[in-house]
């Protein structure tokens, strides 16, 4: 079973001469290897390195993702707040290495693709049925994400289904850093914000989930398994842009970044 790290660690996956290996990032920007499986007995080792192309933290079995999870995204959304949470899934091939590009749909084309600034839980072990006290034991950690969706195909193209508005490749970059879950003990008090072409368009906090992260994980958990490795989206907060006015809609050439942050800690991608 999955050990809880003996330290607060922020893990990286990152392109070693080797091929794709996870590390530990120390705060200069240096490394060290990590020896062992992150989702069981691991042991970092090794001298200090400067690390490749940061990767995607993990390739994750299964995209489990929360829709209309904060209050004033839903009231923006001209939505009632749901008496359950929303759950899609996303293909896993729309996770992208988070300083690679989001790819535009033009086969089937979308003209209106939007931003979502999400934090991310990372299951460590595999968790069925899990209370919501004992919820936390089962996180490995938690990484940024983008839950970049076309919302033509997610409203008008998807037969009310969100899935393929949601899951064409490149829509969801994830990372760069997974903080082990030891370093953030309350995931619902972090500052969450998207930054598009230098904007702020995104800034609040996690504490407006209508769900919070130990209730969602112990609804995913109700009589289904969720493997280790299991990413779950948890939902954006309000200033999406096709509650703008205009609509702001991302563009070839747009650059953007997402993260979550607490007085102790930064996800940032």
């Amino acid at each position: 079973p999955l050990e809880p790290p003996t330290a607060p660690m922020k893990l990286i996956r990152h392109l070693s001469p080797a091929g794709p290996a996870h590390a530990v990032l120390h705060p200069d920007g240096s490394a060290r290897a990590v020896a062992g499986d992150i989702f069981g007995d691991f042991q970092v080792t090794g001298p200090a390195f400067k690390p490749g192309k940061l990767l995607a933290p993990v390739t994750p079995p299964n995209l489990l993702c929360i829709g209309l999870n904060y209050r004033r995204h839903a009231a923006e959304s001209n939505s009632p707040l749901p008496p359950h949470p929303v759950l899609f899934m996303k293909n896993t091939a729309a996770v992208q290495n988070p300083d690679d590009p989001i790819v535009l749909p033009r086969v089937l084309a979308s003209h209106k693709v939007d931003y979502e600034c999400e934090l991310a839980i990372v299951i460590g072990r595999a968790a069925k049925n899990v209370t919501r006290e004992r919820a936390l034991d089962h996180v490995l950690g938690y990484t940024c994400a983008n839950d970049v969706s076309a919302r033509d195909w997610q409203r008008d193209g998807g037969g009310g289904q969100w899935c393929q508005g949601k899951g064409f490749d490149t829509f969801c970059p994830l990372g760069p850093v997974l903080v082990t879950r030891d370093e953030i003990p309350n995931p619902n008090a972090l500052r969450i914000r998207t930054i598009l072409n230098g904007a702020v368009m995104q800034d609040w906090s996690t504490d407006d989930m209508i769900f919070d992260v130990p209730a969602l994980i112990a609804f995913l958990s109700s009589s289904k398994t969720l493997l280790p490795g299991t990413v779950i989206l948890t939902g954006t907060p309000h200033g999406v842009g096709f509650a703008r006015n205009p609509p702001v809609w991302l563009q070839p050439g747009d650059t953007r970044s997402e993260e979550h942050s607490s007085e102790l800690q930064s996800l940032r991608h």
